[in-house]
């Protein structure tokens, strides 16, 4: 067992999981080390029968609750993440891999969603239309019910807060399916809110086969909103599952984000932004840049500065104080990356930095291939990981050609110092989400999500509120 891994945990859900009880158990896994570190248990169908009368229940409380009191629930939630924040973090550096500071900085994001959300929850406005004298007619907003909420594994505590807390703020209840890879941190999202002061029965967190509990949640009357992040596949399967019960479906799913360099921009400037974000959470970010196309007149440049600060990236585990990128999440995506990479080597690529695994945990060095054929598996399939892929363009029509020729469309990410050019860039890329001269994208004012095959729907900003919000018309004669 790693070393205050157990003591946290126990701390954090202070006894609330029932380990055993005829539940079969999930491996919680350091993947820096490949070693078993604590169990979860998984919920049985009476479990979800369970927390699915608690949602009916929960929702009828808690729609009636003040929006001022659901606000000061929420706000006080926040200040404990913040409080808890160094516990938390070293939860989720255990069970994630990421380095302890990007696990900090994914905590105080969440808390930033709760206090943004929370202040968003007493300006649910609707309308008065105009009518004769006598006669009112009447636009509300009103919570749309219990929601099923799905989250990943890249950024399992700030992936659950962002669907947890608009849903919380309008008066929703929510059953949270999360990770089974990162129970701990999640969990202890959880205890936040519960000891905030939020009812019993409106938020709860199951664990399980995802395709069990994914189906039976959604057979049920009881749901009647789902979100869900991950993989396109899966979100075609759970919109398929909600379409039997017209229910009122978001899907932020999977992207390959492509970067435009132009000559025009900042290089070292670009450079010294581009790397750190490539390999913050080992790639496992949706939004990563991955795609790199450079303008020809400073490709060579790029790629050999992108190698130089490739190599300096130090690898190790997320709790070592020098450790900048940690491992891959399970054990499944150093094989996937390993595949990819000897693909485009094979196809022509230039391994100029990094290309193997590493020799224990689910690592794999930061790669950079340049000269990418567009016939690489990896420049039409999202690595999800530590491989930044560059190829050159000649123009602007070219590089837009290049940066819109997939399905998918989650976000994209441009440089360069005409503004003129920036602005065509915002409106022709096909993208929900457009980054230039910075990543910062992800924020709670703003909508997050995508189009095409990267799905549809918004989480963050007032869109994020207005999904879990349903429209009612009063007309009084």
């Amino acid at each position: 067992m790693t070393h205050g891994y157990d003591a946290d945990l126990a701390l954090l859900i202070n006894g609330s999981w029932k380990l055993g009880e005829g539940r079969d158990l999930f491996p919680v896994v350091d993947p820096a080390r490949g070693e078993t570190i604590g169990e979860v248990p998984l919920a049985t169908p009476a479990d979800l029968d369970e927390a699915l009368d608690a949602a009916d229940k929960g929702f009828v409380l808690w729609r009636a609750t003040p929006a001022d009191q659901r606000a000061a629930v929420m706000h006080k939630a926040a200040a404990l993440m913040r409080e808890r924040s160094e516990t938390i973090a070293r939860l989720l550096t255990q069970e994630q891999g990421k380095p302890l500071a990007e696990a900090r900085g994914e905590v105080s994001g969440s808390a930033q969603l709760f206090d943004w959300a929370a202040e968003e929850a007493t300006r649910i406005y609707g309308r008065v239309l105009v009518r004769p004298t006598g006669q009112r007619s009447m636009v509300i907003k009103q919570p749309v019910g219990p929601v099923a909420a799905f989250s990943p594994w890249n950024f399992p505590v700030y992936l659950m807060a962002k669907k947890l807390a608009p849903a919380l703020a309008v008066g929703c209840s929510v059953i949270a399916k999360p990770p089974e890879e990162t129970p701990g941190s999640c969990g202890a999202l959880m205890r936040c809110l519960f000891d905030a002061g939020l009812p019993a029965g409106v938020a709860q967190m199951v664990h399980g086969v995802p395709d069990t509990v994914s189906r039976h949640l959604l057979a049920s009357p009881v749901i009647r909103k789902v979100s869900f992040t991950g993989s396109t596949p899966v979100g075609r399967h759970l919109m398929r599952l909600a379409a039997d019960g017209l229910k009122r479906i978001t899907m932020e799913l999977g992207g390959h984000a492509p970067v435009l360099v132009f000559e025009d921009c900042d290089l070292e400037k670009t450079l010294d932004m581009v790397v750190p974000q490539k390999f913050r959470n080992a790639g496992q970010v949706c939004v990563s840049p991955t795609r790199f196309y450079v303008q020809q007149g400073i490709y060579d440049r790029f790629v050999d500065g992108f190698a130089a600060r490739t190599a300096q990236v130090k690898t190790g585990h997320g709790l070592d104080a020098d450790t900048k990128m940690g491992p891959l999440a399970n054990i499944r995506r150093p094989d996937a990356i390993s595949a990819l990479v000897d693909d485009a080597a094979a196809k022509g690529a230039r391994v100029l930095a990094g290309g193997h695994r590493g020799n224990e945990g689910f690592f794999f060095q930061p790669t950079l291939l340049a000269d990418v054929p567009d016939s690489a598996d990896i420049m039409n399939t999202e690595p999800f990981g530590p491989v930044a892929v560059a190829a050159p363009f000649a123009t602007l029509e070219d590089a837009l050609a290049k940066a819109n020729r997939l399905p998918f469309g989650l976000a994209a990410f441009a440089f360069t110092e005409n503004m003129r050019q920036a602005n065509l860039l915002g409106d022709a890329i096909e993208s929900g989400m457009v980054g230039i001269n910075t990543f910062a994208i992800s924020v709670p004012d703003a909508p997050f999500g995508g189009v095409k095959d990267s799905g549809f729907g918004s989480e963050g900003g007032i869109e994020g509120i207005e999904s879990y919000l349903a429209t009612k018309a009063i007309h009084t004669a």
